[in-house]
């Protein structure tokens, strides 16, 4: 947030991944409530707004947000993980062509992104990391990738070591 000059991140619990299987995942309640959980930032807030807008592909959310919100500006905040299967997102360049996309490194992943076949399009737009703290005038389509303090901490990993974490978030009682 500091390096963005954000007001805030809005975390996005999807209700269902389009490109993961839903068979074995973890409900959409646990699965926000562990993100509440893990989010240690009061400005972070993780929320289901996809479940609301009743919309399923991220061009789509971001469409329906800056819709409702046109006063806000947006920017697209994802793990290096992510762009490498960029190319296999619903529209991803509409979603590129709607809001500046940051991208933080994480470990293992950057390389081979940087080779992935959503680059070979994103490459021109591409800025220089120190400029990311003005996202907001570096027109779109805008790439940003981050240097930032990796963890190796796996989500996969974290699930494989506690195979109950799903079901003790799904009895707390608050879902929204």
């Amino acid at each position: 947030m500091r390096r963005l000059r954000l007001d805030e991140v809005w975390w996005l619990v999807s209700p269902q991944n389009p490109l993961k299987p839903a068979k074995g995942m973890a409900s959409l309640k646990a699965r926000l409530a562990s993100a509440r959980a893990m989010a240690r930032h009061p400005r972070i807030r993780p929320m289901a707004i996809e479940a609301a807008l009743g919309t399923r592909f991220a061009v789509d959310t971001v469409a329906a947000l800056q819709r409702r919100r046109p006063e806000a500006n947006f920017v697209w905040l994802m793990g290096a993980d992510l762009l490498g299967e960029l190319h296999l997102w619903q529209r991803w360049r509409a979603l590129a062509r709607l809001v500046p996309i940051v991208v933080v490194a994480r470990p293992g992943y950057v390389g081979a992104a940087l080779r992935g076949p959503a680059m070979a399009w994103l490459r021109r737009w591409r800025r220089p990391a120190a400029a990311a703290a003005r996202w907001d005038e570096a027109g779109i389509p805008a790439l940003f990738i981050l240097d930032s303090r990796q963890s190796r901490l796996s989500a996969t990993e974290r699930r494989a070591a506690d195979p109950d974490w799903a079901r003790r978030f799904d009895e707390m009682d608050s879902f929204s």
